[in-house]
């Protein structure tokens, strides 16, 4: 199938590029390099630089090259940001989003592969969250997604698009191959940033809150390695092809690992110190937030391969390390 990919050249898309291309598909990548790196771009992908705000470009990329799939993967996703900084994810995950879906109606994309989030559900009534746990964001950008998917749902009944929301849990890791090494610029996320201390480029990890009603008192995410988030954009696509029909999904480990685990795992795997300081709570933090990840096993026939805690520090360190050379 030939697949546009949009936001490909960044951290979750160039690891869903290269799964789709060792797939068979062919490939055409749009990106306007904000977060994405060329270095993650691959030779038999085409790439197109733009910006899903500048619709008469994203309308030229799709009929220029009339995929039949598309993945969207071009979202703003820094649940702290969103909250101080609405309007710039209003206008990026929103309207951009409606650029997409737009674009893709006028140019006749059969297929969409959403990246949705774990956001869409808050603080968890009860766990692990499965898709029919009530979704109720905590945060502008949980907001943001969940208005895609129901942007989504309505294509699908007026304009007939079929698409798969893969909602992820915590991704982490890197190309368990050592394909793709360029690193996310500013990151946000826990995991980098821990890597980022490690490393001695930043004085520490500020922890979030240790009085949760968790093992250790921080919170307890479910991390899943990206290169299960990638086989799973494939498998999205065998579904939509072979039934024709939607899907909202989880992709996460049903298992959880806290704020300090992930601090001592790298030290374990670094074999360096990692300094933090415990800050305030940020707020629209749940406690602990774990997928079920059964409908995926049973539509898809998915389940995580690579997400262990010590894979995910170790693939994500060696990346780390290859920017040292």
């Amino acid at each position: 199938m030939k697949i546009a990919v949009i936001g490909g050249a960044g951290y979750i898309g160039s690891h869903t590029v290269r799964e789709l291309l060792d797939r068979g598909h062919e490939i055409a990548v749009y990106d306007n390099l904000s977060s994405g790196m060329e270095q993650n771009l691959f030779e038999n992908a085409s790439f197109t630089k733009g910006d899903i705000l500048d619709t008469y470009s994203l309308n030229q990329f799709l009929e220029k090259e009339a995929p039949e799939g598309l993945v969207h993967l071009a979202a703003f996703k820094a649940a702290g940001e969103s909250m101080t900084n609405p309007e710039k994810y209003s206008v990026n995950n929103i309207t951009g989003s409606l650029n997409i879906l737009n674009a893709a109606c006028a140019n006749k994309v059969k297929y969409i592969v959403f990246s949705s989030s774990a956001a869409v559900y808050g603080s968890p009534q009860y766990m692990p969250v499965d898709e029919k746990h009530p979704t109720s964001p905590e945060n502008y950008y949980g907001y943001t997604k969940l208005s895609i998917e129901n942007f989504l749902q309505w294509y699908d009944k007026l304009r007939g698009i079929r698409f798969a929301a893969l909602r992820y849990f915590n991704a982490a890791g890197y190309d368990v191959k050592g394909r793709i090494t360029g690193l996310e610029k500013n990151p946000a996320n826990l995991i980098p940033v821990v890597m980022e201390a490690a490393e001695g480029k930043r004085k520490e990890v500020l922890v979030f809150g240790n009085d949760y009603d968790t093992k250790d008192g921080t919170g307890i995410r479910d991390y899943i390695h990206v290169n299960d988030l990638a086989i799973g954009h494939g498998m999205a696509f065998d579904y939509l092809q072979k039934t024709n029909k939607s899907l909202i999904v989880n992709l996460g480990t049903q298992s959880g690992a806290s704020v300090l685990d992930i601090i001592n795992a790298t030290e374990k795997v670094s074999g360096k110190k990692v300094p933090y300081r415990i800050v305030e709570r940020r707020p629209g933090d749940p406690a602990s937030l774990i997928a079920n990840p059964a409908k995926a096993k049973e539509v898809l026939g998915w389940e995580a391969k690579y997400s262990s805690i010590e894979t995910i520090i170790k693939t994500t360190w060696n990346a780390y390390q290859a920017n040292e050379k």
